[in-house]
């Protein structure tokens, strides 16, 4: 009967021993779940900030990277890349309490931290970026006891075009050429290029092409085309080119060129002893005075450029005057007959323009000049008076500003002026 008791109590000792483990068991389930589970709350609310990073090339770049709500121990961060000039993925930078930044698999002064490492910011910074630099950036943080955490953060780049306007030699003609190249080069994205042509926007136009080079950039290249008309020469016209890289559009103005030779030469009164030549050119003519038959310049007389001027009224000076104008796209000429006599300078333009009060003279002294003229052919024997008429052999003077005269004819037909129109001339002088 005492036995009974001593059973149940070894009984009861064993069951409490084997709680006893149970319970102990139990705690570092709890306490290993509770582990795990406050390692997997402070893992999942701990968040790494980069960024889409897009810059334009040359400039300075910031790749930002940032770790927050953490309370972990944070021993390193680290840097990872793959770009267009390192196409692997390679470990090149490193930050930690000890050692500071280091630089791993070579060295390139450009990366500099801008971060801190006790706030957890490893952001770096990258100056004069460029096409190779461009591709995905891996920002790294180690944590005690959780591990590495990280954000990739991808660098765009922009290239601004270079830019050119120039012009092509167009010469007066009928046919289309092209008048102007505005190029927009070496561009991503590629450039956009046009034209503002105001008042010739229906006499010309436009053609684009576009050439893709194997860094990424594109070549833009605009056309102006038009007939190469004077109507058109002298008009200002622009180009302009936008891209995302340029921080605003570029204007370039070109004032369209036609070249020509000199067309049409006058000569006109300057003075009342100088005379101007004029003509119309592309580029301006260079202006020639001559002679025809003596050496020249010659005492009494002085030549500045476009203008002839007599600096005495000496018979000597009597005679045909030419002045050649000039350019690289040919040559035109005018002529002038100049006569004095007592202290009166008289003249006659061949080909060119006379100013309207020269009018009056003008026609007199063409009938001066015709009289003389016949009169000089009936003593020559070259008119003769013939049963039923008269016949006339003479040359009629070209008054044109072609280069083909025969101004040896022209000043020997007017020299034999007789003198007994010398009244009159000083008459029709004095009344202008």
């Amino acid at each position: 009967m005492e036995a009974l008791p001593v059973f149940v109590s070894l009984r009861s000792n064993f069951y409490e021993r084997s709680s006893s483990r149970q319970v102990s068991g139990c705690t570092r389930l709890t306490l290993l779940f509770v582990l795990i589970f406050n390692l997997s709350r402070c893992s999942s609310a701990l968040r790494v900030i980069g960024g889409n990073i897009t810059e334009v090339q040359g400039e300075t770049v910031v790749l930002p990277c940032k770790l927050i709500d953490t309370t972990e121990t944070l021993t390193q961060i680290s840097w990872q890349r793959m770009t267009r000039g390192k196409p692997q993925n390679d470990n090149f930078y490193t930050i930690t309490s000890q050692n500071g930044p280091q630089f791993v698999n070579g060295r390139d002064d450009r990366f500099q931290i801008i971060g801190n490492f006790s706030d957890k910011n490893g952001s770096i910074q990258l100056s004069n970026v460029t096409l190779l630099d461009e591709g995905v950036y891996t920002c790294i943080f180690t944590l005690f006891p959780s591990g590495n955490h990280e954000t990739k953060i991808p660098l765009n780049l922009l290239v601004p075009p270079v830019t050119s306007l120039s012009h092509n030699h167009a010469v007066l003609g009928n046919e289309e050429v092209s008048l102007a190249t505005c190029t927009a080069a070496g561009s991503r994205p590629p450039a956009e290029v046009r034209w503002l042509t105001g008042t010739l926007a229906e006499k010309v136009r436009a053609t684009d092409s576009s050439t893709q080079h194997s860094n990424g950039t594109t070549t833009t290249v605009s056309s102006l085309f038009g007939v190469p008309t004077k109507e058109i020469n002298q008009h200002v016209v622009q180009c302009v080119v936008t891209n995302p890289a340029l921080s605003k559009e570029e204007t370039m103005s070109f004032t369209i060129q036609v070249y020509f030779s000199p067309m049409g030469v006058y000569i006109g009164e300057k003075s009342k002893d100088s005379f101007r030549c004029v003509t119309e050119a592309n580029p301006s003519a260079n202006f020639t005075w001559r002679r025809p038959g003596h050496s020249f310049p010659q005492p009494g007389v002085r030549v500045e450029g476009a203008t002839l001027q007599f600096l005495s009224m000496s018979s000597d000076l009597n005679g045909l005057y030419q002045c050649e104008a000039s350019n690289l796209y040919g040559k035109d000429s005018g002529y002038l007959y100049v006569h004095m006599t007592s202290g009166f300078l008289l003249d006659t333009p061949y080909g060119g323009a006379c100013s309207a009060c020269w009018a009056l003279f003008s026609l007199l002294l063409i009938a001066i000049v015709a009289a003389a003229a016949v009169w000089y052919l009936y003593k020559s024997g070259k008119l003769t008076r013939m049963p039923g008429g008269t016949r006339e052999e003479m040359q009629k003077v070209r008054k044109t500003s072609s280069g083909s005269e025969e101004p040896q004819r022209v000043e020997e037909e007017v020299e034999e002026e007789a003198d007994e129109t010398a009244v009159a001339v000083q008459e029709t002088q004095r009344s202008r």
